[in-house]
């Protein structure tokens, strides 16, 4: 007998939770609602939501707009975005995470006091909440992805660190001890702001990808969390594999394990993976 098993920790995070339920009380109530940006990093669920009546714009189309109501996500979005709207008469709904606001702030306060010191984002260049993040500082903080972009810093200045929330502990260490290894004469603050939603989740799921002999990972290809929390699964069990949805399912990997695990980003709805296992227990029966 095969088990499959759904893992518990899995699914979406607080924050995006608040935002798809914004999101869906506003629908119910007029049938439609701007989203600026996918509500999260999941097609299947943007999908969902569209069939019910949301509308997702870039930052170009929100310009045009005037006199609607416009949600943002939980990623969080830089002044500029905030003016806009006040100038076109445009409602905002906002979903921003508590966790990446209170990020938000922090920058901005470490920015504007004293003598300006570089402020310094570990993140994605160009992910939505590492945009927000680098706006409270009037564009001017730099985004390091790995410890090779630390050579773009100027070591003669004060340099105050900080962290996207979805990156890995592990990451912000080595890019920490690069900085470290260049002797800054300045002042140098690091400050871990890594959601503990998403780090606690790390030695989770590795745990549950150990304990089964084959592990589906569910996950949009545009998840920065996905990614990571994959290699996790990965490192754990090698025999992981990164799939969209049920449609990826492979029939061969099935045959010869005895248990199988289903898990997933904090991007990913606890419906599709429930489709998932509806989908290798409907193979296990042929």
């Amino acid at each position: 007998m095969v088990t499959v098993e759904i893992d518990k920790d899995s699914g979406f995070c607080p924050g995006v939770v608040t935002a798809i339920r914004k999101a869906e009380e506003e629908l119910d109530k007029s049938g439609k609602l701007y989203c600026l940006g996918d509500i999260v990093h999941n097609s299947n669920e943007v999908d969902r939501l569209k069939n019910k009546g949301l509308v997702t714009i870039t930052h170009e189309e929100l310009r045009s707009l005037h006199n609607v109501k416009v949600l943002l996500r939980a990623h969080g979005e830089p002044p500029e975005t905030y003016r806009i709207a006040k100038e076109n008469n445009i409602e905002i709904i906002d979903a921003t995470c508590p966790v990446v606001l209170k990020l938000q702030q922090r920058i901005k306060k470490s920015y504007v006091a004293g003598n300006h010191p570089q402020i310094v984002i570990y993140g994605k260049t160009g992910h939505a909440e590492v945009n927000g993040l680098v706006g409270q500082t009037d564009g001017e903080a730099i985004v390091v992805e790995n410890t090779e972009d630390v050579s773009r810093l100027d070591f003669s200045k004060d340099i105050v660190l900080y962290s996207q929330t979805t990156k890995s502990r592990e990451g912000l260490n080595a890019i920490e001890d690069e900085i470290r290894s260049h002797n800054p004469s300045g002042i140098f603050e690091c400050h871990d702001t890594i959601c503990r939603q998403v780090s606690n989740r790390m030695p989770r799921i590795r745990r549950f990808a150990a304990s089964h002999e084959l592990v589906l990972f569910v996950s949009g290809k545009k998840s920065s969390n996905g990614k990571i929390l994959f290699d996790e699964c990965s490192e754990a069990n090698p025999n992981s594999k990164l799939i969209n949805s049920e449609d990826d399912i492979q029939k061969e990997w099935l045959c010869n394990v005895n248990s199988i695990g289903i898990c997933g980003a904090t991007s990913t709805p606890r419906w599709l993976m429930a489709n998932v296992k509806r989908r290798i227990e409907q193979i296990l029966r042929q």
